[in-house]
Formats: structure tokens, C-alpha cells, sequence
């Protein structure tokens, strides 16, 4: 039998909004599940990759022109992979906890779109998915976990619903 290379691979992007500094007493125990979350992550069936600056995350990384933002921007095989390794151990764990950590946001705060395999979204194509969604609701373009779309080259390149 011969594995077939998928065409598309689950791009996402989640965003939130601090209620304090990353060095903060407040944080301490969101800061300190980074390291451990990520190689959890990065050891899980069906992780392809995940935004990183030279801190081994992405906390550090503008996102949305917002200082208290901060951005986690990954691709995964496909949902299942993504939704396995969301809800369970520590980052279920500190999920659970995020209201402590993070402000909440009215607005979407989470989308998905496919990209062809070997792409590796940057953070304004993150921005523009979750814009999208915000604005239009779930489409080929951006969705989420409760509305997907099947992977396509319309989904991957098109805003067109």
C-alpha cells in the first residue's frame, strides 16, 4: 500500500487578549504550560507545525496591532488531529483556565481555513482569516471547528463563499 501526500493541510489561528503582563504573578501558571503545552503539540499524530519566534513561542509575536494580544497560529493534518490534542492533558488543562488568563472577546477569537500542504501561514494571513470570519461567518475561507468545510483549491486561495 502507498501513503498518498494530502493536498491540504488544517491551518489555525487562535488570538487572545491578556488580562495581565506575561511576567505577572497572574500568569505565572499559563507562562510556565508554554513550554510543556508546545511539546506536547509538537510530539502529537498529526502536527505539521506552529508560528515560533526565537522564544520557542509565539508570545511575543504582534498580532492585530495590540500589545496585549498575542497569537498561536499552527498546522495540523486535518480537525481530528487538531480537536485530539485540544482537549486533553495540559492544554485542556489550562483551556479550561483561560477566563484566569485572558480577557473575553465578543468577537470571534479562533478560525480555520486549508492551505496546500507545505504552506506555512504568516500571521497577516492569520489576521485576514479571522477578519473574515468575524465579518462573514463561517465560509470555505475561514471556519471553525462547529462549521467546517471540506478542503479544496477554492477553500485554500478564495475569500468567495
Amino acid at each position: 500500500m502507498t501513503d498518498i501526500a494530502p493536498a491540504y493541510e488544517l491551518a489555525q489561528v487562535n488570538i487572545a487578549r491578556l488580562r495581565h503582563p506575561l511576567e505577572s504573578a497572574e500568569l505565572k501558571d499559563f507562562v510556565d504550560g508554554l513550554d510543556p503545552v508546545n511539546a506536547v503539540a509538537d510530539a502529537s499524530d498529526g502536527f505539521v507545525w506552529r508560528l515560533q519566534s526565537d522564544s520557542g513561542n509565539a508570545t511575543d509575536v504582534p498580532v492585530l496591532g495590540d500589545a496585549w494580544m498575542i497569537v498561536n497560529l499552527s498546522v495540523w493534518r486535518d480537525p481530528e488531529a487538531l480537536t485530539a490534542f485540544m482537549y486533553r492533558g495540559l492544554h485542556r488543562e489550562l483551556l479550561a483556565r483561560r477566563r484566569e488568563f485572558f480577557e473575553r472577546l465578543d468577537e470571534a477569537v479562533t478560525a480555520l481555513w486549508w492551505v496546500p500542504a507545505g504552506h506555512r501561514p504568516a500571521v497577516a494571513e492569520a489576521e485576514d482569516r479571522l477578519l473574515h470570519l468575524r465579518a462573514h461567518g463561517p465560509t470555505p475561507y475561514a471556519f471553525t471547528l462547529r462549521a467546517p468545510f471540506a478542503p479544496g483549491p477554492k477553500a485554500a486561495v478564495s475569500r468567495s463563499a
